[in-house]
């Protein structure tokens, strides 16, 4: 008599630690190093050296001295004076994250993507053929690390909670597995801060009445901790005893898509405005078609120099793919706001209302409409595809030096310069 599924899994070591979480290592610095092995070992850095603009990700190395992804740049060359700055290159991370989550799809089709660099996946289903999750988990960074040349962490748990935090605790290079009836030990070794929803102002609530870590947490009456945190008192509650019912989730359809940029100086200048969103547009519309989408409505994003955020958005005639659309829209809304009361710090286009799509064909005709700007710029992204960063600028994003915008980020796909 044959041996049923349960059986065969209750003969697997930690079966019931179906859910792994996965994450890339540095992953911008890790795929930058492709190219440039011989920064191995040395305190790298993925950003603009702008004074305004922020750490994308740092090596292991640059982190020794402080530096941390979304910290000012600024700071983090004051932290770590001899670190080298990589620009990014977006559409070579998009690549490489494609080949990744390939590999989990080759796992198990249970795969819930969270960003280019990391993801949920439900192993269940793939221990008969594969082994136990340590197995399945061990044998997903070998293939990365062979096929891909980057290394990735691996959290295994009963829940997507417990993985997460097994992921982070295993990094770098490592697989961490918290077997179910250790979770609750584990977990109750922790800081505060490992819950889901505690942050900076949540810790000082809680320190205040001497809970600082997830045991402190657990042993705290939810009524208690409903009066100190309001409805959130409760969730972290359940995790503080390791509860997370929530399932990992294939598809997590995109909401929105888009683009912005921190100026290294206010700017008060429309028409610097509206140069610097014709290039957000422009990167936001390369960004829709790879991922096979149309927007049917766009956002505008200003942060004035006192910090203060403004946001509009509107609704399109019809959903859209292409950056003159994107931009002529953002540009409307630009107009609609009048007189601005300060000189802008930093603005951001984003695509809204996403449908499926994308990737259609439509017949060139002789006037300009929008399936003609379409078909040109998907034009632009295969001379993209086949020469990278070298190949066509649109000529609005030619500027005199006396007006190109002071961003110090990376030229808009397949421009050569910003400026002549």
């Amino acid at each position: 008599m044959g041996v049923s599924t349960d059986e065969r899994l209750q003969q697997i070591e930690h079966a019931e630690c179906r859910i792994l979480h996965i994450d890339m290592d540095a992953y911008f610095v890790s795929v930058e190093l492709l190219e440039r092995p011989e920064l191995r070992g040395v305190p790298v850095v993925v950003g603009s050296p702008s004074g305004r603009s922020v750490v994308l990700s740092a090596s292991y190395e640059a982190r020794r001295f402080g530096v941390r992804s979304a910290m000012p740049m600024s700071i983090a060359l004051r932290r770590c004076p001899t670190a080298v700055i990589l620009p990014p290159h977006h559409q070579r991370y998009s690549e490489v994250s494609r080949e990744v989550m390939r590999i989990f799809r080759s796992v198990t089709p249970e795969v819930e993507q969270l960003s280019v660099d990391e993801a949920f996946l439900d192993v269940s289903g793939s221990m008969r053929r594969l082994g136990g999750p340590r197995e399945i988990g061990e044998q997903v960074r070998e293939e990365i690390q062979g096929m891909l040349g980057i290394t990735a962490s691996v959290g295994a748990a009963t829940t997507k909670f417990v993985a997460k935090i097994a992921s982070t605790g295993a990094k770098p290079d490592g697989l961490l597995l918290i077997p179910g009836d250790q979770t609750v030990a584990y977990l109750h070794t922790l800081p505060v801060s490992a819950l889901w929803g505690v942050g900076a102002k949540t810790q000082e609530v809680l320190a205040r009445v001497g809970i600082r870590t997830v045991e402190d947490v657990a042993h705290t009456p939810v009524g208690t901790l409903r009066r100190l945190l309001g409805a959130s008192g409760e969730h972290v509650h359940r995790l503080a005893w390791g509860r997370d019912p929530r399932r990992v989730e294939v598809a997590r359809p995109e909401k929105s898509i888009g683009a912005e940029e921190t100026f290294s100086r206010d700017v008060d200048d429309s028409a610097v405005l509206r140069t610097e969103l014709l290039r957000l547009a422009h990167r936001t519309a390369t960004r829709l078609r790879s991922s096979g989408h149309r927007a049917g409505g766009v956002a505008l994003k200003l942060r004035y120099a006192d910090f203060s955020t403004l946001t509009r958005s509107k609704k399109l005639d019809e959903p859209v793919d292409n950056a003159h659309a994107l931009h002529a829209a953002a540009s409307a809304l630009l107009a609609s706001l009048g007189d601005r009361p300060m000189a802008v710090r930093l603005i951001g286009v984003r695509a809204e209302s996403l449908e499926a799509g994308g990737d259609g064909s439509t017949q060139l005709t002789i006037d300009r409409r929008d399936d003609n700007w379409r078909l040109a710029e998907r034009a632009l992204d295969e001379v993209n595809r086949k020469f990278g960063a070298a190949g066509v600028v649109p000529a609005g994003l030619i500027l005199p030096r006396s007006r190109a915008p002071a961003t110090g980020a990376e030229p808009p796909p397949g421009a050569i310069s910003r400026r002549p």
